[in-house]
């Protein structure tokens, strides 16, 4: 049997970037070399490179994503994008790879660049019956005063750029006085800025992914943050949260999130593995769609690879199934 030839892609041009390197120690551990061979490709912004064993930096064709080792050229069957933020999870990589005409394991371009802005996922999941936060777009290019969006919301409010993930810029509003300093903040990351109401109750986010058809949810784990909110140091220092996986919770409540988080994968034309996160508010019974991660972190204390563990299979399983079912689009 001739094995696939898969670029493994990671870097990035963003702050995220130091997350996907993380990621990368996990997939590549993981990715079956019996039957792919595999070839991790540094996407950064002084170029794309893919190193050899001897330590060689070889550039990537633009042209036709290709690289030459030893005098031969190397094509790819399929991309297993492993960049969080810009471009790999935006959309930019993925409209490249489409012209190409090379097979990806993360969502369409369209979707990617859709769910990277979260107001954006947010309103066309309101728009298919998902219950989401209220919320406000502010643009830099048109400032929105502090008093003005306190008419609109009610505080508590989380500020946060609207495209990007990592909960990087990210800050909880209590008193009015500290909004400007929490625009600011997140204006630093974005010239976009999302403010939305708290929504009161209990954090779980979920693994989706589509294998031979059929959508799958992966364990829910529940997220209890030592901070006042899962923010950036909550995420990924040793620590300051505890994640359950799977979450200790009711039967019917955890049906509810699976049926959203379906729900949400099916709306936005999702593909391979995305992490949705939820908040559950008991008074109305509830799950609120928060956002989707398309490109979901992979480094030893993520979520999704504990999710995966917790179902059953391995992550050369997993990694295996994401990369069959890309050759399907």
């Amino acid at each position: 049997m001739n094995k696939k030839t898969i670029a493994f892609v990671t870097g990035g041009y963003s702050g995220e970037a130091v997350i996907s390197y993380k990621s990368a120690v996990t997939i590549e551990k993981n990715i079956d070399k019996d039957k792919y061979s595999v070839y991790k490709i540094d996407m950064h912004p002084t170029g794309w490179w893919y190193e050899t064993e001897e330590g060689e930096e070889v550039a990537v064709d633009k042209n036709d994503f290709s690289i030459t080792v030893e005098g031969k050229k190397i094509t790819f069957d399929s991309v297993l994008i492993g960049i969080h933020g810009t471009p790999g999870e935006d959309g930019k990589l993925q409209g490249y790879f489409d012209m190409l005409k090379i097979p990806y394991t993360s969502c369409n371009a369209a979707t990617s660049a859709l769910t990277f802005n979260k107001r954006y996922t947010v309103a066309v999941a309101a728009f298919g019956g998902i219950s989401v936060a209220k919320s406000l777009l502010i643009f830099k290019h048109s400032p929105v005063a502090a008093s003005v969006i306190l008419e609109q919301l009610q505080l508590p409010v989380f500020v946060k750029p609207n495209n990007g993930g990592s909960s990087i810029g990210m800050s909880k509003v209590t008193k009015p006085e500290e909004l400007e300093g929490a625009l600011q903040k997140a204006f630093n990351e974005d010239d976009q800025v999302l403010v939305e109401e708290f929504i009161k109750g209990r954090e779980f986010t979920i693994g989706v992914f589509k294998n031979n058809g059929n959508i799958i949810t992966l364990p829910i784990t529940e997220v209890i943050s030592k901070k006042d909110f899962f923010d950036y140091e909550a995420k990924y220092v040793a620590g300051m949260s505890e994640e359950i996986t799977p979450a200790a919770v009711d039967e019917a409540i955890a049906e509810k999130i699976r049926n959203k988080a379906k729900l949400a994968y099916q709306l936005l034309n999702c593909r391979g593995v995305v992490r949705i996160d939820f908040i559950f508010n008991e008074v109305e019974q509830q799950p609120y769609m928060l956002e989707i991660n398309t490109v979901p972190g992979q480094s030893e204390a993520s979520i999704v690879p504990k999710q995966v563990l917790a179902m059953g299979w391995t992550l050369k399983e997993f990694y295996s199934a994401l990369i069959e079912e890309s050759f399907k689009y």
